[in-house]
Protein backbone atom coordinates (compact mmCIF):
# COMPACT_ATOMS: atom_id res chain seq x y z
CA UNK A 1 0.00 0.00 0.00
CA UNK A 2 1.48 3.48 -1.09
CA UNK A 3 0.85 6.64 0.21
CA UNK A 4 -0.52 9.82 -1.72
CA UNK A 5 2.75 11.16 -1.98
CA UNK A 6 4.40 8.14 -3.35
CA UNK A 7 1.73 7.99 -6.29
CA UNK A 8 1.77 11.49 -6.83
CA UNK A 9 5.98 11.40 -7.20
CA UNK A 10 5.40 8.42 -9.58
CA UNK A 11 2.86 9.60 -12.07
CA UNK A 12 4.32 13.48 -11.92
CA UNK A 13 7.45 11.87 -13.07
CA UNK A 14 5.22 10.25 -16.23
CA UNK A 15 3.71 13.05 -16.77
CA UNK A 16 7.39 14.86 -17.16
CA UNK A 17 7.55 12.50 -20.45
CA UNK A 18 8.95 9.33 -18.22
CA UNK A 19 8.48 5.79 -19.57
CA UNK A 20 6.79 3.29 -17.03
CA UNK A 21 9.69 1.06 -17.33
CA UNK A 22 12.21 4.01 -16.03
CA UNK A 23 9.55 5.09 -13.48
CA UNK A 24 9.48 1.44 -11.90
CA UNK A 25 13.32 1.85 -12.10
CA UNK A 26 13.78 4.30 -10.38
CA UNK A 27 11.00 4.09 -7.68
CA UNK A 28 10.33 0.73 -6.86
CA UNK A 29 6.92 0.52 -8.09
CA UNK A 30 5.61 -1.99 -10.31
CA UNK A 31 4.69 -0.96 -13.96
CA UNK A 32 1.55 -2.59 -13.50
CA UNK A 33 0.70 -0.33 -10.12
CA UNK A 34 1.67 2.94 -11.81
CA UNK A 35 -0.74 2.25 -15.18
CA UNK A 36 -3.60 1.62 -12.09
CA UNK A 37 -2.79 5.17 -10.77
CA UNK A 38 -2.32 6.62 -14.04
CA UNK A 39 -6.64 5.35 -14.99
CA UNK A 40 -8.02 5.13 -11.09
CA UNK A 41 -9.33 8.08 -9.40
CA UNK A 42 -6.83 9.04 -6.09
CA UNK A 43 -8.23 9.75 -2.70
CA UNK A 44 -9.26 12.54 -0.82
CA UNK A 45 -6.27 13.62 1.35
CA UNK A 46 -6.51 16.72 3.43
CA UNK A 47 -3.87 19.55 2.21
CA UNK A 48 -0.93 19.94 3.93
CA UNK A 49 0.09 22.58 6.32
CA UNK A 50 1.01 25.91 4.31
CA UNK A 51 2.02 29.15 6.81
CA UNK A 52 0.75 31.42 4.02
CA UNK A 53 -2.90 30.27 3.90
CA UNK A 54 -3.40 30.51 7.22
CA UNK A 55 -6.05 32.70 8.70
CA UNK A 56 -3.24 34.72 9.65
CA UNK A 57 -0.24 34.32 7.36
CA UNK A 58 3.19 33.62 8.61
CA UNK A 59 6.74 33.00 6.80
CA UNK A 60 8.02 29.41 6.49
CA UNK A 61 9.57 28.28 9.49
CA UNK A 62 12.63 27.93 7.89
CA UNK A 63 13.22 31.39 6.65
CA UNK A 64 17.20 30.41 6.03
CA UNK A 65 16.49 27.23 3.32
CA UNK A 66 13.59 29.81 2.39
CA UNK A 67 16.27 32.95 1.29
CA UNK A 68 18.13 29.86 -0.21
CA UNK A 69 15.20 28.58 -2.30
CA UNK A 70 13.75 32.25 -3.35
CA UNK A 71 17.70 32.42 -4.77
CA UNK A 72 17.94 29.53 -6.86
CA UNK A 73 14.08 29.79 -8.17
CA UNK A 74 14.98 33.04 -9.62
CA UNK A 75 17.69 32.22 -11.44
CA UNK A 76 17.06 28.62 -12.57
CA UNK A 77 13.61 27.40 -11.27
CA UNK A 78 10.36 27.41 -12.73
CA UNK A 79 6.35 26.50 -10.92
CA UNK A 80 4.31 24.66 -13.23
CA UNK A 81 0.81 23.25 -12.27
CA UNK A 82 -0.02 19.20 -12.64
CA UNK A 83 -3.54 19.03 -11.89
CA UNK A 84 -6.23 19.29 -9.01
CA UNK A 85 -4.41 22.09 -8.00
CA UNK A 86 -1.05 20.44 -7.85
CA UNK A 87 2.00 22.19 -8.47
CA UNK A 88 5.37 21.30 -8.89
CA UNK A 89 8.87 23.28 -8.48
CA UNK A 90 11.59 22.52 -10.37
CA UNK A 91 15.16 23.73 -10.33
CA UNK A 92 17.45 23.04 -12.35
CA UNK A 93 21.24 21.89 -10.92
CA UNK A 94 23.98 21.10 -13.45
CA UNK A 95 25.28 17.75 -12.91
CA UNK A 96 29.01 19.11 -12.29
CA UNK A 97 28.16 20.18 -9.35
CA UNK A 98 26.83 17.78 -6.83
CA UNK A 99 27.03 19.72 -3.86
CA UNK A 100 25.03 21.83 -5.52
CA UNK A 101 22.19 19.17 -6.43
CA UNK A 102 22.04 18.51 -2.51
CA UNK A 103 21.83 21.81 -1.25
CA UNK A 104 18.64 22.63 -3.15
CA UNK A 105 17.41 19.18 -1.93
CA UNK A 106 17.55 20.23 1.48
CA UNK A 107 16.70 23.82 1.14
CA UNK A 108 13.39 22.49 -0.56
CA UNK A 109 12.15 19.89 1.85
CA UNK A 110 13.32 22.36 4.74
CA UNK A 111 10.38 24.73 3.35
CA UNK A 112 8.11 21.51 2.57
CA UNK A 113 8.40 19.06 5.06
CA UNK A 114 5.17 17.35 3.87
CA UNK A 115 5.83 17.16 0.56
CA UNK A 116 7.90 15.09 -1.53
CA UNK A 117 11.10 15.78 -3.27
CA UNK A 118 12.86 13.94 -6.52
CA UNK A 119 15.81 14.30 -8.79
CA UNK A 120 14.38 14.22 -12.37
CA UNK A 121 18.02 13.28 -14.70
CA UNK A 122 17.95 15.12 -17.98
CA UNK A 123 20.85 15.85 -20.32
CA UNK A 124 23.58 17.87 -17.86
CA UNK A 125 22.03 18.60 -15.44
CA UNK A 126 19.28 17.32 -12.74
CA UNK A 127 16.03 18.62 -11.80
CA UNK A 128 15.24 18.48 -8.30
CA UNK A 129 11.26 18.67 -8.01
CA UNK A 130 9.25 19.02 -5.00
CA UNK A 131 5.44 18.52 -5.55
CA UNK A 132 3.15 20.87 -3.35
CA UNK A 133 -0.44 22.27 -3.47
CA UNK A 134 1.24 25.46 -1.86
CA UNK A 135 4.31 26.64 -4.10
CA UNK A 136 2.14 29.31 -6.02
CA UNK A 137 1.38 31.15 -2.63
CA UNK A 138 5.59 30.10 -1.51
CA UNK A 139 6.75 31.52 -4.53
CA UNK A 140 3.88 34.42 -6.04
CA UNK A 141 6.77 35.28 -8.45
CA UNK A 142 5.11 32.06 -10.40
CA UNK A 143 3.75 33.25 -13.85
CA UNK A 144 3.32 32.68 -17.56
CA UNK A 145 6.38 33.46 -19.85
CA UNK A 146 9.97 33.58 -18.90
CA UNK A 147 10.82 35.62 -15.42
CA UNK A 148 12.93 38.41 -18.18
CA UNK A 149 9.85 39.71 -19.75
CA UNK A 150 7.75 40.11 -16.80
CA UNK A 151 7.68 42.08 -13.50
CA UNK A 152 9.68 40.19 -11.13
CA UNK A 153 8.70 42.19 -7.41
CA UNK A 154 9.19 40.56 -3.83
CA UNK A 155 6.33 40.62 -1.50
CA UNK A 156 6.48 42.27 1.60
CA UNK A 157 7.04 39.21 3.08
CA UNK A 158 9.55 37.60 1.44
CA UNK A 159 11.22 41.10 1.36
CA UNK A 160 11.71 40.95 5.05
CA UNK A 161 13.02 37.32 4.34
CA UNK A 162 15.71 38.71 2.62
CA UNK A 163 16.59 41.45 5.08
CA UNK A 164 16.57 38.91 8.14
CA UNK A 165 18.63 36.27 5.60
CA UNK A 166 20.77 38.38 3.02
CA UNK A 167 23.67 35.86 2.50
CA UNK A 168 21.13 32.95 2.33
CA UNK A 169 19.66 34.96 -0.46
CA UNK A 170 22.41 35.59 -2.26
CA UNK A 171 23.89 32.42 -1.81
CA UNK A 172 20.79 30.52 -4.11
CA UNK A 173 21.47 33.50 -6.24
CA UNK A 174 25.05 33.11 -7.30
CA UNK A 175 24.65 28.71 -7.03
CA UNK A 176 21.85 29.45 -9.62
CA UNK A 177 23.12 31.88 -11.99
CA UNK A 178 26.29 32.89 -10.93
CA UNK A 179 30.40 31.81 -10.22
CA UNK A 180 33.47 31.96 -8.77
CA UNK A 181 36.30 31.98 -11.26
CA UNK A 182 39.94 33.06 -11.08
CA UNK A 183 41.36 36.03 -13.05
CA UNK A 184 44.53 36.67 -14.74
CA UNK A 185 46.46 39.39 -16.01
CA UNK A 186 50.04 40.27 -16.40
CA UNK A 187 52.25 43.78 -14.83
CA UNK A 188 56.19 44.40 -15.85
CA UNK A 189 57.78 44.40 -12.94
CA UNK A 190 61.34 45.16 -12.81
CA UNK A 191 61.38 44.86 -16.81
CA UNK A 192 59.98 41.16 -15.98
CA UNK A 193 56.51 40.42 -17.25
CA UNK A 194 54.95 38.44 -14.66
CA UNK A 195 51.39 36.84 -13.93
CA UNK A 196 49.21 37.52 -11.77
CA UNK A 197 45.34 35.53 -10.44
CA UNK A 198 42.92 36.81 -8.53
CA UNK A 199 39.59 35.32 -7.49
CA UNK A 200 36.09 37.06 -8.47
CA UNK A 201 32.29 36.13 -8.61
CA UNK A 202 30.18 36.48 -11.72
CA UNK A 203 25.83 37.08 -11.40
CA UNK A 204 24.44 36.59 -14.58
CA UNK A 205 20.58 37.21 -15.53
CA UNK A 206 18.40 38.44 -18.40
CA UNK A 207 15.82 40.00 -15.87
CA UNK A 208 16.68 43.64 -14.79
CA UNK A 209 14.64 43.35 -11.65
CA UNK A 210 16.31 40.14 -10.64
CA UNK A 211 19.74 41.84 -10.57
CA UNK A 212 18.93 44.69 -8.97
CA UNK A 213 17.70 42.41 -5.95
CA UNK A 214 20.72 41.14 -5.80
CA UNK A 215 22.91 44.36 -6.33
CA UNK A 216 20.44 45.90 -3.83
CA UNK A 217 20.87 43.13 -1.32
CA UNK A 218 24.80 43.47 -1.95
CA UNK A 219 24.57 46.81 -1.28
CA UNK A 220 23.20 46.11 2.38
CA UNK A 221 25.84 44.19 2.83
CA UNK A 222 28.33 46.05 1.71
CA UNK A 223 29.62 44.68 -1.07
CA UNK A 224 31.46 46.03 -4.36
CA UNK A 225 30.08 45.55 -7.32
CA UNK A 226 30.28 46.63 -11.45
CA UNK A 227 27.83 45.60 -14.39
CA UNK A 228 30.21 44.54 -16.97
CA UNK A 229 27.46 44.13 -19.42
CA UNK A 230 23.96 44.48 -19.98
CA UNK A 231 23.20 40.98 -18.07
CA UNK A 232 26.35 40.67 -15.72
CA UNK A 233 27.54 41.72 -12.72
CA UNK A 234 31.12 41.34 -11.49
CA UNK A 235 32.32 41.10 -7.56
CA UNK A 236 36.41 41.60 -8.31
CA UNK A 237 37.40 43.91 -5.39
CA UNK A 238 39.82 41.81 -2.56
CA UNK A 239 37.60 42.79 0.55
CA UNK A 240 34.15 42.02 -1.46
CA UNK A 241 35.58 38.72 -2.62
CA UNK A 242 36.97 37.56 0.58
CA UNK A 243 33.51 38.31 2.29
CA UNK A 244 31.98 36.42 -0.54
CA UNK A 245 33.61 33.53 0.26
CA UNK A 246 33.15 33.63 3.77
CA UNK A 247 29.63 33.49 3.33
CA UNK A 248 28.49 32.17 -0.34
CA UNK A 249 31.74 30.23 -2.08
CA UNK A 250 32.08 28.34 -5.14
CA UNK A 251 29.54 25.65 -6.11
CA UNK A 252 30.71 22.31 -5.71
Amino acid sequence: MYDLETRERALALVRLGRSLNSVSKQTGISRSAIREWQVRPEPAHPSAHCPRCAPDPQPPEDIAAYAYLLGLYLGDGCVSRLRKGLHFLRIACADAWPGLIDSCTEAMRAVRPDNSVCHVQRQGCVMVTGYSKHWPCLLPQHGPGKKHERPITLESWQQEIVMAQPWDFVRGLVHSDGCRITNWTTKIVAGERKRYEYPRYFFTNKSDDIRKLFTDTLDRLGIAWRQTNAWNISVARRASVALMDKHVGPKY
